[in-house]
Order: structure tokens, then C-alpha cells, then sequence
């Protein structure tokens, strides 16, 4: 298989093409147990020939790779990883949820062997500690060990092998990974403990800690299985949205009749049919039928959208009801679908720095753990070796930077995927940091605030006449037009004939049943309007157009000044048009005239007062002031650059979705906070008490996992986004 995937039709269908010329790969690893394996990975492919970067990230076991396909081969990346005792395979092969299917069950059976075996193991142990002396003679005392240690020994051959494969790998590459200290905390106590059963009245006899052990074991085997339950519901959105896409899909021939075909086969300019509950396989077009589809996940738009002839549908979006007859128009890499996927998994490979200072400092933090260990044991010595080395394994066990590592990208991957559910793309998770700390939004106007076209907002008729007949005749006119003015009235069930257009003017033509009128800057109005309906009669009613808001936009203005954030426009526009459309949303500060050059300049003005400034904008001119902003926001059907260089995208022109993800973010900060404050705190009192002998062994295990599974159980409220409004 290796081999196969350094032919070019394999690497193009797992990579994608960079604008420096080079491309970027994804890979789903296989073999991860901690966050330690991260590095380990990263620096098993850097030094391959054509890798320029590598990104891991360990809560989803997904590795970026930028490389160059003439300078090395997909193939070496994979015998690389192998010979660090890792496999891998391209994140978008279906062969991929096979190994992580059967690394669930194996999880999941280790920790119920473990579970089985602690309870067995703990109810001999109770004696000991309830009998007085005399109450149990030597023979029973010994009888309860070795009973214990058979049950000990399926934890330690079975359980255990994940803690002690990651060890081995880690010391046999020459550093030091999270396991290497709990692998030698349980060593060292069974070790001890064996010692004490085999020779009763050796140096090591004494106190024996199966029942330590094995709860340990439980309680960390306990923590990773909720860790991947809440990792595979969380940071597995990315897997989720890659499934979207059917295996196969209908392809009609010539003469109507109907095929099945891999997905991956079509074309463009196939004819496909959709049944109701199926998902669109590519990007297209509807010749028959009509439906109500789900574009949720693509658009934000949490209703379903009525499709019919003509209209346009997406790769990954679900049909509803009725079945559609549709011609490819784009597939693979070229759908809106693929883009979208693109994101995401560039997304879930970023790390914030928290998480990056974490990395950095776990082998120096691990490596004071053993020598803190040794120093302990050392220390007690004298006091028995049975005695110092259960402080030693204490020490070992309680200090496990678990909760450390996980503290930042648990919270960050599952906020990441809750506004991904809503619709909200986020490019870089480290942005999720900046953008708790803003504290003013810029926003572009066309485009970001108003849609491309004209509205009317108000309509003044002469007596006998309402609104509603105006708009009427009016569109019946304003329909063979392409002028925007038109286009904004253009519609209704009225026809018109004769119709002439006068370029600059309008439009005249007889209107069905009503008689010959004029649409546009033909009549002489009593009052001043963007254009005027008038017949033989004279003036019938006059139109006042302006820019149409985007649906939300006020709200998401009010939103965000309801959480104490300062907002302006800034826009090309004139100054009046700018401050009008201003005073319609709700935003004191509207600057107009501004090109490129202006926008950046009072950007760099606002940060160098101190200010935290997020750039919300679509247009190719936004490109230099959202590269420079502190979080760049794309909205609406932004152009390739725009998208380029932002943080994060919200598709479909949601505006008020803005609010909902900066409170997001504030939340994403608070939880990373408390988690790092409680993996702090857990260290500054639990270290001490094992160094003084204060905390046995069991419970160094159970403090260790509750810290763990506290972390990870905070982290994965921000599943759920916070209520709008």
C-alpha cells in the first residue's frame, strides 16, 4: 500500500496544491496515546527529503504535511512513522475508521479486564485492612496475595500493554513521553509487591499494592475512554463532514436509464438523480424536481430551502423530500464542499500556544518527575525500602502532566466544533485565543453589512393609489431590465408588452390590464424619489431605494455592543452613504472614502492605542486589513483572498452570527483558564503530599484521573454553544 501511494493519482486524491507551489497532505495516525506522541511524530517526518512542515495534533490524530512531490514520497512518511512505532493512513481513505473502530474495542475491553480485576482484586485486600492483629493468621494473609497477584497479572499483560509499547517507543528514540513515568510506576509496584508475596520475610516485605495498581490502571484507562469517547464527538466533526459524502450516486445514461457509479467517477456535465434522504455528491444544478434541502453545515442556515429547476445545489448538503434530476457542474477539489473540508482540516492540525507551550515544556517537566521520584525514594530509604519505594511510585503516578496536556486543545477542538455545527469555519484555533480578548470590530460595508443590491424602503403614491398596486406595475415593467434600480421592484404576476428600454431613462411598455406607463426618471414627481412610475395621467408614485441590509445585521451590531465591544465602518462609499447606512444598523463611528491604504492606517492607529481589533470584511480590497487585524473575520461569499488571510468564515452572509462566536471564544478562554488553573492546583497540593509520604499509591492514581476527566469533562461543554441573543 505504501508503494501505491507515491503514484500521482493516490497523493493528488489525499493533497491538495499550496499558491507557493508546494502541497499539503493529512494523515490519520494510528498508535497515539498521549500528547507527548505528538512531538514524536513531528519530529519522525520533518527530516524526511520534500517535508517542509508538520502539525499534530493529538486530540484528533491528524497530521498535516507540506511537501514537495519532487523532492520526496508519501510512502516515506509512512515507513518513517512505522519505524516510530506509529501507522498511518491518508485522513480521507474510508480505510481509516477501521483501525480506529478496532482501537475503540480494544480500549474498551482492556478497561473492562482492568475493571473486572480491580473489583476481585480489592475485596481481597479488605481484610487486611479491617483485621486486627491476630484476627488472620499468615497462611490466609499469604493465600489473599497470591490471589491477588494472578488477578493482578491480566491487568498488567493486557491492560497495561498501551502504557508500556508508548514507554518503549519513547525510550528507544531517546526521550522521555507521559507514559514513561506511569509505565514505571506500575512496574516498580508490582515489582515491590511481587517481591513481597514470593519472599514474606525479604527486604521488600510488607505493605503490597495490587489493589493500588490495579485501581490506577482502572481509573486511567477510565479517563482515555471518555477522553475518546468526547474526542470522537467533538474534534471528530472533521470525520463527520467527510462522511457527508455518498459512496455512490444514480447516473442517468442517455436514454434516461439509471446506473450506480462510485462518487469519485462523475464528471462535469453528468445528469445524476438524488432520492430524498440521499446527500449531494457534487455541486450542481436542478433540471426536474424540486425539494427542501439541508445546507445547514455549508450555509448556517438552519431551515430547509426549497430547490427547484434552475437552482443550485451542494456537495454535502442533504435532499429532504422530493427527488432531483441534477447536471454536475463542479466536483471533487473544485466544490464549495471540498473547500469547506480543506479548512477544517487545516483547523484541526493548528495548536494555540498554550497547547505549543505545553509541548515544550512536558519533557523538561517529565524529566524533573522521575528525578523527583528518585529523589523521594532516596530520601525514605531509610525508613524501609518497601515504604520509599511506594512514595516513589506515588510520586510517579500523581504527577502525570495529563491534565496539563490536555487543558487547552480539549476546549479549543470542541468549541471549534460546536461553530462548526453552526455553520462557522475556524481557520486557526489559535484564533479562538485573540478573539476572546477583542474588544473592537471594524466592518467593511458592502458586501459584509448590505447585500449586492437595492431595496425599497420606501414608496410615496398619489391619491387612489396604494403601495402595494405601484409595486405591482412597477415590476411588471421593472422585469425586462438588468438595471439594479429594476431588479429591486422587478417581480409580481402582471404582465407588460411593448416593452422598450431607454438606456439611462427607464422602461415604457403597456401593462397588463392598466395601460400604457413609464417606469424610471421619465416622470416629473411632486417629491424627489431614487425613481418614479407615471402613465398618461402624469405621476403615479415615486420609490426611495437604498442598499439592503443583510439579514441580522442590526442585531449582530446591537450583539456585539451588548458585550461592551466598540464598532465602526469602514467603506470605500461616500461619506453620506456610509453614515446612513450607519445610522440603519446602530454604529455611532462610520468613516467613508476609504481606500485600502486609509483602512489599514486607522487600524494600526486603534492597535497602537492598545486596542484589540477584529477586521470584518468580503472584498478583495480587505485583503491588507484583515492580514493586519488581530482577528480577521470572512463573511458572506468572500473572494479565495479575503478567505486567505482570515481566522475565521461565516458563510452566507450570517452577520449575526458574529456575536454568538466572539461569546464562544470568551467561553473557549474561561474554560482553558479554569482547566489549567485546576491541573496548577491538583500539582501544587497533590506533589507535596506524595513527596511527604502523605499519599498512597491508589490514591496518587484516583487524583490522577479525576484531574484528567475533569478537564476533559469542562472542555466538552463547550460542545454546546451558547444560547444567541
Amino acid at each position: 500500500m505504501q508503494a501505491a501511494l507515491d503514484a500521482r493519482t493516490e497523493w493528488e486524491s489525499f493533497s491538495r496544491p499550496l499558491a507557493d507551489g508546494r502541497r499539503e497532505a493529512f494523515l490519520a495516525i494510528q498508535g497515539m496515546y498521549c500528547a507527548a506522541c505528538t512531538l514524536a511524530i513531528e519530529q519522525a517526518l520533518k527530516p524526511l527529503p520534500g517535508v517542509h512542515e508538520v502539525a499534530v495534533n493529538g486530540a484528533t490524530e491528524i497530521a498535516r504535511v507540506v511537501w514537495s512531490p519532487q523532492q520526496g514520497q508519501p510512502s516515506q512518511w509512512l515507513a518513517a512513522l512505522h519505524e516510530a512505532g506509529y501507522g498511518g493512513l491518508p485522513a480521507g481513505d474510508q480505510l481509516a475508521a477501521l483501525p480506529r473502530l478496532q482501537a475503540q474495542r480494544r480500549l474498551l475491553w482492556r478497561w473492562l479486564v482492568a475493571g473486572f480485576c480491580m473489583m476481585q482484586v480489592m475485596m481481597y485486600a479488605v481484610p487486611a485492612y479491617v483485621a486486627q492483629p491476630g484476627e488472620m493468621t499468615p497462611d490466609a494473609a499469604a493465600l489473599l496475595r497470591w490471589a491477588s497477584w494472578l488477578l493482578t497479572l491480566p491487568v498488567l499483560l493486557f491492560s497495561c500493554s498501551p502504557f508500556f509499547s508508548c514507554a518503549w517507543r519513547d525510550l528507544t528514540a531517546r526521550r522521555i513521553g507521559m507514559d514513561v513515568p506511569v509505565a514505571l510506576g506500575i512496574l516498580i509496584a508490582f515489582g515491590a509487591s511481587t517481591a513481597a508475596t514470593f519472599d514474606p520475610q525479604g527486604p521488600l516485605a510488607g505493605e503490597v499494592w495490587y489493589d493500588s495498581l490495579t485501581m490506577f490502571v482502572f481509573f486511567l484507562l477510565s479517563g482515555r475512554l471518555l477522553e475518546q469517547r468526547l474526542r470522537d464527538r467533538t474534534a471528530g466533526s472533521l470525520e463527520a463532514l467527510l462522511r457527508r459524502l455518498p459512496e455512490s450516486v444514480e447516473r442517468l445514461r442517455e436514454d434516461g436509464s439509471g446506473e450506480r457509479v462510485p462518487a469519485r467517477s462523475l464528471v462535469v456535465g453528468d445528469r445524476i438523480r438524488v432520492r430524498a434522504g440521499e446527500a449531494f455528491p457534487a455541486d450542481g444544478c436542478v433540471l426536474e424536481g424540486a425539494s427542501q434541502v439541508d445546507e445547514a453545515l455549508l450555509t448556517g442556515e438552519a431551515r430547509p430551502l426549497r430547490r427547484t429547476v434552475g437552482d443550485a445545489v451542494v456537495a454535502g448538503s442533504h435532499n429532504l423530500s422530493g427527488t432531483l434530476v441534477l447536471r454536475v457542474e463542479r466536483t471533487g477539489a473544485d466544490t464549495r464542499f471540498a473547500q469547506i473540508v480543506a479548512l477544517m482540516e487545516r483547523a484541526s492540525t493548528a495548536k494555540p500556544r498554550l497547547a505549543q507551550l505545553a509541548d515544550r515544556i512536558a519533557s523538561p517537566f517529565l524529566c524533573a518527575v522521575l528525578l523527583a521520584a528518585g529523589a523521594a525514594a532516596w530520601w525514605w530509604w531509610p525508613q524501609g525500602p518497601g515504604h520509599a519505594l511506594g512514595i516513589a511510585v506515588a510520586v510517579l503516578i500523581v504527577t502525570c502532566p495529563c491534565a496539563l496536556a490536555l487543558a487547552t486543545p480539549a476546549a479549543t477542538l470542541a468549541a471549534a466544533g460546536a461553530l462548526a455545527r453552526r455553520g462557522i469555519l475556524v481557520r486557526r484555533l489559535e484564533a479562538l485565543e485573540a478573539a476572546a480578548a477583542l474588544d473592537t470590530v471594524l466592518f467593511d460595508k458592502t458586501g459584509t453589512l448590505t447585500a449586492d443590491r437595492l431595496s425599497v424602503v420606501a414608496v410615496r403614491t398619489r391619491p387612489g393609489v396604494s403601495e402595494a398596486q405601484a409595486l405591482e406595475w412597477a415590476g411588471a415593467l421593472a422585469k425586462h431590465s438588468l438595471h439594479p434600480v429594476s431588479r429591486a421592484v422587478a417581480g409580481g404576476e402582471l404582465a407588460a408588452s411593448e416593452v422598450v428600454e431607454h438606456p439611462g431613462r427607464g422602461v415604457e411598455g403597456v401593462v397588463q390590464g392598466i395601460g400604457r406607463m413609464w417606469w424610471g426618471r421619465f416622470a416629473n414627481p411632486p417629491c424627489e424619489g431614487s425613481a418614479s412610475l407615471a402613465d398618461d395621467q402624469g405621476w403615479i408614485a415615486s420609490f426611495f431605494l437604498d442598499e439592503t441590509l443583510r439579514p441580522g445585521a442590526a442585531e449582530a451590531v446591537a450583539g456585539l455592543q451588548g458585550q461592551g465591544l466598540r464598532t465602526e465602518i469602514l467603506s470605500g462609499d461616500s461619506a453620506a452613504a456610509v453614515q446612513l447606512l450607519a445610522d440603519r444598523v446602530g454604529i455611532r463611528l462610520a468613516h467613508g472614502g476609504q481606500s485600502p491604504q486609509d483602512k489599514l492606517d486607522r487600524l494600526a492607529a486603534l492597535q497602537d492605542a492598545g486596542r484589540r481589533v477584529a477586521m470584518v470584511g468580503d472584498g478583495l480590497n480587505d485583503g491588507p486589513v484583515l492580514a493586519r487585524a488581530d482577528v480577521a473575520i470572512a463573511v458572506g461569499d468572500a473572494v479565495p483572498l479575503a478567505q486567505a488571510r482570515c481566522d475565521f468564515i461565516v458563510p452566507g452572509g450570517q452577520p449575526a452570527a458574529l456575536p454568538l462566536l466572539l461569546r464562544q471564544a470568551r467561553r473557549t478562554r474561561s474554560v482553558v483558564r479554569q482547566n489549567l488553573a485546576w491541573a496548577a492546583a491538583y500539582n501544587a497540593v497533590c506533589v507535596p503530599l506524595a513527596l511527604a509520604g502523605q499519599m498512597p499509591p491508589w490514591l496518587a492514581g484516583l487524583g490522577m484521573a479525576a484531574s484528567s476527566l475533569f478537564v476533559v469533562l469542562n472542555a466538552a461543554r463547550l460542545a454546546r454553544l451558547p444560547k444567541e441573543g
